[in-house]
C-alpha cells in the first residue's frame, strides 16, 4: 500500500480559468481558485506535482469533512475525482451552487 504524503506548496498563480491573480493562502497549501473554485490536475499525492494529465479539475459537489467542507472535482481531461479541502477565502456563493450539484 503506497503512502500519501503531503508535500507543502503554498504559492501564488494566475488562475488558467478565470485568469484572476491568487495569492498565497498563508495557512496551508493554496490548492484552487478561491474566485472559481477550479484547479489544475498536477498531483497524484497533495503537492507532489507528479500527475501529467494537467486538466481541469471542476467542482461538481461539496463533503462534509470534519469542522470544515472539501470541494469535489472531477478533471475535465482525464474524468478523475478528487477532493480538497475548502479555503476560508473561497467564494461561498460557488460553494452553496456546487453543494447543490453534489445532491
Amino acid at each position: 500500500m503506497e503512502e500519501k504524503r503531503f508535500k507543502m506548496i503554498d504559492e501564488e498563480f494566475t488562475c488558467e480559468v478565470c485568469g484572476a491573480h491568487v495569492e498565497r493562502l498563508g495557512y496551508t497549501a493554496r490548492d484552487h481558485c478561491p474566485y472559481c473554485l477550479c484547479s489544475l490536475h498536477v498531483d497524484i499525492n497533495p503537492g507532489d506535482r507528479a500527475c501529467d494529465c494537467h486538466g481541469i479539475l471542476e467542482p461538481i459537489g461539496i463533503d462534509k469533512y470534519k469542522d470544515t467542507y472539501k470541494i469535489v472535482y472531477r478533471c475535465a481531461k482525464c474524468g478523475q475525482i478528487k477532493r480538497n479541502i475548502m479555503a476560508v477565502d473561497d467564494n461561498f456563493d460557488l460553494i452553496i451552487e456546487a453543494s447543490k450539484k453534489g445532491r
